[in-house]
């Protein structure tokens, strides 16, 4: 046969089915739909009855279409191919409107849908049976008429199918290898593949209506749906499950079902997985399939390993078709999609048993019956929860909004979750305008952590340590109302222990609680530098025995009383002996017995140690180092950081780059290099340990906590975050060696370790706590260099050889060649022209914060002024003491540097310990020497005036 003969075949078999359609319509579809049924059912199968109506009259369109282009085709082609072949080209178009027009037939099958039809029109269609006769040769008086009409509207149909196989395999025997054979064997294959879905279709539907014959109303009512098949029943390939749960088990296309009773049960295929692997040791018998869903689990336990083997295949198909959407085409063949369906879905649930998800509708991904991976959960009451799930528990990072009930507003946790409970880092904002940043376990606040009240009613925020949701351990509590911080330790949210109160107006006090309360006697340091020793009221009113001691040296012993009205009162003894008050006390550092560095801060450091003995495992990452973040924004971002595509700059500080690394850095150099870059990033576990520690020193020393009595405490702490960063660093590195299968060096001792920590770590960390920390030691130092800085304006008035002069600078030493004279200029007036190089490099003392750089500009200063008077001598010249300091002090007094005092001690404390006894000791010794020389020469200036005015 060629593609002529084909197409003239076609022609012929398109023809004869147009007018078999043309029967069919007349006869038997425009009678049934001129009258709609009036009864509920009837009307519902009456719709079902209209869409096969639809899919029926665009078959027969098609049909129409396809006859006219071939008989066109005939009638003025002269050679013909395949491309004229109409069922070839439009191949998919024909499958999908038959297959469209045998499931809604199936449909309309299984609701007994012609039963009804024939019911409602018994009279009306007698005369019909002759019609039918036509297209039935079997057909006789004792055949139903819903048989009857049955075996009319699809027998034509499927046997037209037939005749484009035959008619496609006539062609294809005939045409020769190539292109248009294989164009045409494919088609075959489709259409062979639509048989054996129409058989598929029609027996499935017979099948299911069968077993709505065999229920009861209660069971069809609630289960018969037009699109549901069943597949399987345990009836004809028995099948029990476990404990004697159900009587029979019907597995459907949608859903499998366990009728017990008159109940049943019914589970949706998309959230059903089969485990062949059954471990159950309660399963009754070898041959057990363990089904699990998302709130049960059970066994289906069949005789023998056929009949597992079978409902196991049948389940699997079932279930991968469910998820699909769409039946396999045809229905039970091969489709090259593999049998076994995915284990990881995402699906809508509702939770309807007994748990802590019961009622909650949960939106996401599963993996074997639980939520896991991204998810939604919705509570009716309001709650919900966005986020990862492991195992069927939040695991991961999430946010959990919960309703207040007695408002209109929300509490909204956005935090680290494991095991079905908050733990790690997070941020949660609550529904009365209070924020928490900080650390969570078991769902409650424990660790560090952050809580500040935004509301204008009673502002506050407290920086410091949770136990069991309440403030406990060490912590810092700022009440904005009262202008007030207190710094000491908690218990079950009240201050209790030892605790120091700083004031806005720079009152401050240490004293012991009690539950909120003072009790006994403690040290209170007033503005003025008067010194209060013993018992005092909340409201800083002296009561009790006390030592007062006055800011002139007087000191006040007795008791003091506070009637209403009378004012202060006291009864005791005044020493006015001492003319001064000693600086122990004016100056006295609190807290250092009190709280011993090492208990400060524990919890940022617990999280750290936490994050490294886990492995530094990147997932946890955040939960453990995430105190960088400090804005839900933030939280968001670094999410995204660690759960997402990351850029390529952000690669060398993902956990495992780190560690490797690490590794690498064994020079003193490089390591500095390393750190300081590892220091300054927000990704880095170091660099994340630094911000920590940050917002804990900014919590404490600055605003209201600027007093000179944290003084000591402030730089302690200081040094001690270094120690403590090292030990960090050396714990990653033991970590990146072990893994490396390394052997990490030996301990070093505690002295050794103390020493690189100060030397290495201290320098690149001080730029984040200087603004405080300096403030603090211009606070202390503020009297003397008050003092000092009126020696400096007294000096400055001096020309510069009245300076060098006044000085004891020896003359031979006097760089007079720099002194350049302007027109009627005398060089006794010039000022600020010798040693001015070594002058400005001096002033540069206060542009870097690092100890090590201000050290390097002392030295420079001094090899400045020995250069200068080599000069002057014409030749190498060592300065020796006895003239270096009158030297130093001429530039020190031309320099001005207003806090010298403090630049000085700050250096003094945070200098490298190896450069004690050095060079650079020496020249600070000097620098020092100077300093409190211009003080001593303000002084008795002072003192002269004073004995003048006196006599």
């Amino acid at each position: 046969m060629c593609a002529a003969e084909a197409t003239a075949s076609l022609l012929q078999v398109e023809e004869n089915f147009s007018a078999c359609l043309a029967r069919m319509d007349a006869l038997i579809f425009k009678p049934l739909l001129q009258s709609e049924p009036s009864d509920q059912k009837g009307k519902e199968n009456f719709k079902l009855f209209l869409l096969l109506n639809d899919q029926f009259q665009a078959l027969w369109n098609l049909t129409e279409e396809n006859y006219r282009i071939v008989k066109q085709k005939c009638s003025t082609s002269e050679s013909f191919c395949i491309q004229d072949i109409y069922i070839v080209w439009k191949g998919d178009l024909f499958l999908s409107l038959y297959i469209q027009y045998f499931v809604t037939f199936a449909n309309y099958v299984v609701v007994h849908g012609f039963e009804h039809a024939t019911k409602s029109k018994s009279e009306a269609w007698k005369h019909h049976k002759t019609v039918l006769k036509q297209f039935l040769t079997d057909f006789t008086t004792e055949t139903s008429m819903s048989l009857a009409l049955y075996t009319v509207l699809h027998k034509p149909i499927r046997d037209h199918v037939e005749q484009y196989i035959l008619l496609l395999n006539k062609l294809n025997e005939v045409l020769q290898e190539g292109s248009e054979k294989d164009i045409v064997t494919s088609a075959v294959k489709e259409y062979v593949k639509l048989k054996s879905f129409i058989s598929q279709v029609l027996d499935e539907a017979c099948f299911t209506k069968t077993l709505w014959k065999s229920l009861g109303y209660k069971f069809t009512d609630m289960l018969c749906v037009p699109e549901r098949r069943l597949l399987e029943d345990s009836k004809n390939l028995p099948i029990s499950a476990s404990t004697n749960r159900s009587d029979r088990i019907l597995l459907f296309d949608d859903v499998l079902v366990l009728i017990q009773g008159n109940s049943f049960q019914s589970f949706d295929l998309k959230l059903v997985w089969v485990d062949e692997t059954c471990r159950e040791k309660s399963a009754p018998g070898p041959y057990g399939l363990r089904i699990i869903t998302p709130e049960e689990t059970f066994v289906l336990s069949a005789k023998d390993p056929q009949m597992k083997a079978v409902w196991q295949w049948k389940l699997n198909q079932a279930i991968r078709q469910a998820l699909n959407g769409k039946r396999d085409f045809p229905l039970w063949g091969k489709t090259g999609e593999g049998t076994e369906p995915s284990s990881c879905r995402f699906f809508t649930y509702v939770f309807r048993l007994e748990s802590k998800f019961k009622n909650a509708s949960y939106e996401g991904e599963w993996h074997w019956g639980k939520p896991h991976g991204k998810g939604t959960l919705k509570w009716r009451d309001g709650r919900n929860h966005v986020g990862d799930f492991k195992e069927g528990l939040e695991h991961g990072f999430g946010i959990c909004l919960v309703p207040r009930r007695s408002e209109d507003r929300y509490d909204c946790y956005k935090c680290h979750w494991y095991e079905g409970k908050m733990r790690g880092y997070g941020i949660c904002e609550y529904g009365n305008d209070m924020v928490y940043k900080g650390y969570f376990k078991d769902d409650v606040r424990q660790g560090f952590g952050i809580l500040e009240n935004f509301s204008a009613e009673h502002p506050f925020k407290y920086t410091g340590q949770w136990e069991n949701d309440k403030k406990n351990g060490y912590g810092v509590w700022e009440d904005k109302d009262r202008g007030e911080r207190y710094i000491g330790t908690w218990l079950d949210d009240h201050r209790h222990g030892q605790g120091i109160v700083v004031t806005q107006s720079g009152v401050c006090y240490q004293r012991t609680f009690h539950a909120d309360k003072m009790v006994g006697s403690g040290i209170l340091l007033l503005e003025d530098d008067s010194v209060y020793e013993g018992n005092f009221t909340q409201d800083l009113t002296f009561v009790g025995k006390g030592k007062l001691s006055f800011a002139n040296g007087f000191i006040l012993e007795g008791t003091f009383t506070n009637k209403s009205g009378q004012g202060l009162q006291t009864q005791g003894i005044l020493n006015t002996s001492n003319e001064q008050l000693d600086e122990r006390i004016t100056k006295a550092q609190l807290g250092l017995k009190e709280f011993p560095v090492e208990k400060r801060w524990k919890g940022i450091y617990d999280q750290f140690l936490e994050f490294i003995h886990s492995g530094c495992k990147e997932e946890m990452e955040e939960s453990f180092t995430g105190f960088h973040i400090q804005t839900s924004k933030e939280l968001r971002k670094s999410q995204e950081y660690l759960f997402c595509q990351r850029g390529t700059e952000d690669v060398s500080w993902k956990t495992e780059d780190i560690l490797e690394e690490l590794v690498q850095h064994h020079e003193l150099g490089s390591l500095q290099s390393y750190l300081e870059k590892a220091l300054k990033s927000s990704l880095h576990p170091l660099g994340k340990l630094l911000k920590a520690l940050t917002i804990a020193f900014q919590a404490t020393y600055s605003g209201i906590g600027a007093n000179r009595h944290l003084l000591t405490m402030a730089q302690e702490e200081v040094k001690y975050y270094a120690k403590k960063i090292w030990e960090f660093y050396q714990g990653l590195l033991h970590l990146a060696l072990e893994q490396k299968g390394q052997l990490p060096a030996k301990c070093v001792d505690g002295e050794v370790s103390d020493q690189k920590a100060y030397s290495v770590v201290l320098p690149l960390i001080l730029p984040c706590f200087y603004p405080e920390l300096f403030m603090l030691y211009m606070l202390y130092h503020e009297r003397e260099d008050d003092l000092y800085c009126q020696g400096i304006v007294d000096l400055s008035l001096f020309p510069d050889i009245k300076l060098l002069e006044f000085l004891d600078v020896q003359k031979h030493l006097w760089p007079l060649k720099d002194l350049t004279l302007t027109t009627n200029q005398r060089r006794s007036l010039i000022k600020d022209k010798c040693f001015l190089s070594a002058t400005e490099c001096l002033q540069k003392l206060i542009t870097t914060v690092d100890p090590r750089e201000k050290l390097l500009i002392l030295q420079k200063t001094y090899e400045e002024i020995e250069s200068t008077v080599s000069r002057v001598v014409e030749k190498d010249y060592k300065l020796p003491m006895d003239d270096l300091l009158p030297l130093l002090m001429y530039v020190v007094s031309r320099a001005k540097i207003q806090h010298l005092g403090a630049e000085i001690h700050l250096i003094r404390d945070l200098m490298d310990p190896t450069n004690q006894g050095g060079l650079y000791d020496f020249l600070l010794t000097a620098l020092e020497s100077c300093y409190e020389h211009i003080q001593r020469m303000r002084l008795h200036q002072r003192e002269n005036c004073h004995v003048t005015r006196t006599s």
